[in-house]
């Protein structure tokens, strides 16, 4: 018995050095995910867990689907966004794609796609009876329950923020986004934007998207 308390004593502070430093280890189902060190600087903006930040316009990642994200930072990488003076959070995300070569988009794209967290809450009113009727425009490419539609190319929308969601169908309808002819899926998007005739229309809509679930 005194052999066993021995070493007990012993690896006790080794046992503490191992639970401060490395929670991560102990609690792994319950741990974020560690981003690859190329990759941290993805947080600085879009938040430890990809939740977005709204105070800065970074969009939530959290959930959005991989080959989408490759998508845009494709976009962004070939001046499909980013270039128009009025979208300030894409001049400064275009750089950060264009750094990046063919393999780190996949990387980074697999990094996002391992990242999950809770759905995030309404921060915006909208009238959801009337966006459920505008939202049937948008079902062809989103799906009905706005669960996203790769063939079509059509994000899902139900995991994003509200509040980016309300910005960026503003930006398409005022040509921000959108507006370069070699953006097939941008200029679609621009299309459709333009059924929602007023602001009151879009948050609408978004408020309809946002009481839907994953």
């Amino acid at each position: 018995m005194k052999h066993i308390r021995k070493y007990v004593l012993m690896f006790r502070p080794i046992g503490l050095f191992f639970f401060l430093v490395c929670p991560a280890l102990v609690f792994a189902s319950d741990a974020p995910v560690v981003p690859p060190q190329k990759f941290v600087y993805c947080t600085v903006c879009h938040g430890a867990d990809l939740k977005g930040n709204s105070n800065i316009q970074a969009p939530r990642l959290s959930g959005m689907e991989a080959w989408y994200v490759a998508r845009q930072l494709e976009s962004f990488s070939k001046s499909w966004r980013g270039t128009h003076e009025a979208d300030l959070p894409g001049i400064e995300m275009r750089p950060m794609a264009e750094a990046l070569s063919v393999t780190e988009i996949q990387e980074a794209t697999r990094f996002v796609a391992s990242v999950r967290s809770p759905k995030p809450q309404p921060t915006m009113q909208g009238d959801v009876a009337r966006g459920t009727s505008l939202f049937q425009s948008c079902v062809a490419c989103h799906g009905p329950q706005a669960e996203g539609n790769q063939t079509l190319g059509g994000p899902a929308l139900t995991t994003q923020n509200d509040w980016y969601l309300v910005t960026q169908l503003k930006n398409y309808r005022n040509g921000i986004r959108g507006h370069q002819t070699d953006d097939s899926y941008g200029q679609q998007m621009r299309a459709a934007a333009q059924l929602l005739p007023d602001d009151q229309a879009i948050l609408d809509v978004v408020a309809y998207i946002s009481n839907l679930q994953p």
